[in-house]
């Protein structure tokens, strides 16, 4: 039990640093109010209770920041990126003082695959820079000047990221004291017109690759065309001749030979074949007159056929209605059964509607009077 009041003790002073007369006699009302003790002395002040809504009290109620779960503290601080020694074969970096600022960068070119890297020492070798630079990376070409400083170029964009990382480094060769054997070194982008040229080339190559697939889109949505024009030759043109006399072909072969006209393949040498072609092409024409007069002369009797049916009918409506009219005019009606009898005004009203039809208007129409040639 004093273990517990004692971690309980310990908690208390931790997060909020409030005295705490007795830490085991913590009481909860319904309320949600701050912790009181036996005697009912509050033991937090309502400044550091947390506000919240309680939807059955219908009221702001204070939370114990002493309940699991909850913390008023805030959470630690994420601790710096220290940087440690780099130890290599021929030489040892490090670190600058992490409380100075981080050096400066300019802006990154597009497509740099180049750095530059100044503060060299000046014994300092091409051995030696390849050395500490290849762990960024594959290196492909390294131009040092004879000052201070040189230009290296990666095989890929992402190790120029880790080269920038050695920014601010101390280099020293060996273990020499020599001023000449030491140097802060600085690794900044640079603008390499190779690089340059390789990312206008690739932004080229992925343009062309967009408008293909474009393209290649635009030619799927677009509707098919129609099957091209064969070009005129005496031995289409016999084709031709023939199609236009048959009832299937003779809408495409018309159309051939429009395009042949178009086409101004009309000439002295070919004037013989296209006037035969045109001439088929009136042969047709005079052959669909003589069908079309043919199905008016079968359209005309199947009206008059219509119309004698319909007159015979009206008239043997006519008659059945005088039938009924006199039934009913001279009383015949109660001389027969019940069932009968009542049967006899529906006679009186079919025969009505029978008598009351007329031939409709629609039927006198002239045929093909819709049809323009």
């Amino acid at each position: 039990m004093a273990s517990a009041d004692g971690v309980g003790h310990l908690a208390a002073e931790n997060h909020l640093n409030v005295p705490v007369p007795d830490p085991g006699a913590w009481t909860m009302n319904n309320l949600s109010i701050g912790p009181v003790s036996l005697s009912g002395q509050q033991l937090v002040s309502d400044s550091l209770c947390v506000q919240r809504f309680d939807p059955m009290l219908g009221l702001i109620t204070p939370i114990n920041p002493m309940m699991a779960g909850i913390s008023l503290v805030p959470p630690p601080p994420v601790p710096p990126d220290v940087k440690e020694i780099i130890h290599c074969t021929s030489c040892t970096l490090f670190p600058q003082n992490p409380n100075l600022p981080p050096p400066s960068t300019r802006e990154r070119p597009p497509g740099c695959r180049t750095v530059f890297v100044g503060g060299l020492p000046e014994n300092s070798t091409e051995e030696i820079i390849r050395e500490v630079f290849e762990q960024c990376g594959e290196i492909t070409a390294i131009r040092k000047s004879k000052k201070n400083f040189c230009h290296i170029r990666f095989n890929n964009e992402f190790m120029v990221d880790k080269a920038i990382y050695l920014s601010g480094y101390r280099m020293r060769i060996g273990s020499s004291t020599d001023k000449k054997d030491s140097g802060r070194i600085h690794v900044d982008f640079a603008q390499a017109r190779d690089d340059l040229y390789e990312w206008e080339c690739k932004q080229r190559l992925l343009a062309r690759e967009e408008r293909h697939r474009r393209q290649v889109h635009e030619d799927q949505q677009r509707a098919p065309s129609p099957p091209p024009i064969i070009h005129y030759s005496e031995h289409e043109a016999a084709l031709l001749a023939d199609n236009l006399k048959d009832d299937l072909k003779f809408s495409e072969a018309t159309s051939v030979l429009l395009t042949w006209i178009d086409r101004g393949e009309v000439n002295r040498r070919t004037a013989n074949h296209f006037y035969s072609m045109i001439q088929s092409t009136n042969s047709h024409v005079r052959r669909l007159m003589s069908e079309k007069a043919q199905h008016d002369e079968e359209m005309e009797r199947a009206r008059e056929a219509f119309r004698s049916a319909l007159l015979t009918v009206l008239a043997q409506c006519k008659f059945s209605r005088t039938v009924v009219m006199v039934t009913v005019t001279h009383s015949a009606t109660p001389h027969f059964r019940l069932q009968y009898r009542h049967m006899t005004p529906h006679y009186r009203l079919q025969t009505n509607i029978a008598g009351d039809v007329r031939p409709s208007t629609q039927y006198a129409m002239t045929p093909y009077s819709c049809i323009s040639l």
